[in-house]
């Protein structure tokens, strides 16, 4: 029955799609996050879904009179310039056959980044997106938050398996992450029962992401709340959310997870944390050896055993520092830091910018919950290998897009006030007459 819902849902968007590829952006969004087909048991299952929408989108973005706007922005060149490096150390990798196909799961995730870019061409747009990513990703929270509750947290909350959120670790940066983008979602929210449900996700989400069981999630939960209040509007009502979260979490998790939680201070004697720390010595030795590193898939046995500190002790890598290092080398992970740092620092300007302006509150209120979701994925991440996850780069996209219509919304306002024109929602950019005059005249 799963099956023929989603096949009725996928393959009826299609023809829809060829003539509003946005539609197709949505759905793809979906089906990555959320991945629908992964909870099916029968055809769907196994169909490349995924590559039929993408398919369609692309031929809808080319036949179709829908808006489409390139922001050549430093953070996209940045994008371009690590996508062409990864290409470089591909060539030069130690195990190419397993690079190459690694590489070009990358290169599929970059261009549906590209697409995404391509189609947000609205503030509208922008907010449908974000829509469709905390709706995908809530679903595992709230469905996760609930389970915790009801078994005391016995249990692990796992993701979709064969996908990039399968595991408990995976999905438990996803949610941290996801919490923030939700917060957005409240913030401009009019109707109050929508906001009740947005609230009781952000609680439910942050339980979750505690009955993973991720010992990375617990330090990504604790760094991303403080900033989450920080940057947040109406602190009192954050600190509740907070509290309320941290408060439920806590009361109901066995001993046992405090247990695991505690080796986090004592990391010199679990085994998993020294496995991790000798595969980050691996990733330095390799780097400092070759210039290029060792190419995508470089954590196999023989390459650990030459590098690695422990050589008898090889395991995956644990970090998306240390991933990109080790398989890009000192000018990977430069170029990788470089596109991070820019992204951060862009948000910075958009709310720098919108302070004063009440009709760009929602790109100020974006841009600060983008921040506190890059302090999710760089902190849990430093424990993780998700370097590649389509996650981040979407954020870079938005915050991109972001900016770019608050800075048409800056150069065109006064111009549009000036003529007595409108402004209209789909393109969301200006404020209204009334706003705009109030301010001039100051």
């Amino acid at each position: 029955m799963r099956d023929l819902v989603l096949a009725c849902i996928v393959f009826g968007a299609l023809p829809f799609i060829l003539k509003r590829p946005f539609w197709g952006i949505l759905l793809l969004a979906w089906l990555g996050y959320m991945n629908p087909h992964r909870l099916a048991w029968g055809f769907m299952y196994s169909m490349p879904v995924v590559q039929i929408v993408a398919i369609v989108t692309l031929i809808g973005m080319l036949v179709s009179k829908e808006a489409k706007r390139m922001v050549w922005s430093r953070e996209i060149v940045v994008l371009v310039l690590f996508i062409a490096w990864m290409g470089i150390t591909t060539t030069t990798a130690f195990y190419q056959n397993l690079a190459m196909q690694q590489y070009e799961k990358v290169i599929k995730i970059q261009i549906l980044t590209f697409m995404t870019l391509l189609m947000l061409t609205s503030e509208r747009k922008v907010h449908l997106f974000i829509w469709t990513i905390a709706l995908s990703l809530g679903f595992y929270g709230v469905k996760g938050g609930l389970f915790t509750i009801a078994n005391g947290g016995v249990y692990r909350v796992q993701g979709p398996s064969g996908t990039f959120i399968g595991g408990n670790n995976e999905l438990a940066l996803a949610l941290v992450m996801t919490i923030p983008l939700m917060r957005y979602l409240y913030l401009q929210e009019k109707h109050k029962y929508i906001k009740l449900g947005l609230a009781a996700a952000m609680v439910l989400t942050a339980i979750a992401a505690f009955g993973t069981q991720s010992r990375g999630a617990l330090v990504a939960l604790v760094l991303t709340g403080g900033i989450f209040w920080l940057k947040s509007r109406h602190k009192f009502v954050t600190a509740i959310l907070v509290v309320a979260a941290g408060g439920v979490a806590l009361s109901v998790m066995p001993p046992e997870w405090y247990e695991r939680m505690s080796t986090i201070k004592s990391y010199e004697e679990d085994a998993s944390a020294q496995g991790r720390i000798n595969q980050w010595g691996n990733a330095i030795n390799i780097a400092n050896d070759r210039i290029t590193g060792g190419g995508f898939e470089t954590w196999q046995r023989p390459v650990c055993e030459r590098y690695a500190p422990n050589p008898n002790d090889c395991r995956d890598v644990h970090s998306i520092y240390f991933e990109v290092l080790g398989e890009h080398g000192w000018i990977g992970l430069a170029i990788f830091l470089t596109l991070l740092g820019m992204t951060w620092l862009k948000c910075g300007s958009i709310i720098r910018r919108t302070k004063k302006d009440p009709a760009l509150l929602w790109a100020r209120d974006l841009a600060a919950m983008v921040q506190v979701s890059m302090v999710a994925y760089l902190s849990a991440g430093a424990f993780l290998g998700l370097a590649y996850f389509d996650y981040i780069y979407h954020l870079v996209a938005v915050v991109v897009v972001t900016n770019h219509l608050v800075g048409q919304a800056t150069k065109s306002a006064p111009k549009a006030v000036g003529a007595g024109l409108p402004a209209s929602r789909d393109e969301g950019l200006q404020a209204s007459p009334p706003a705009r005059l109030s301010r001039d005249r100051r």
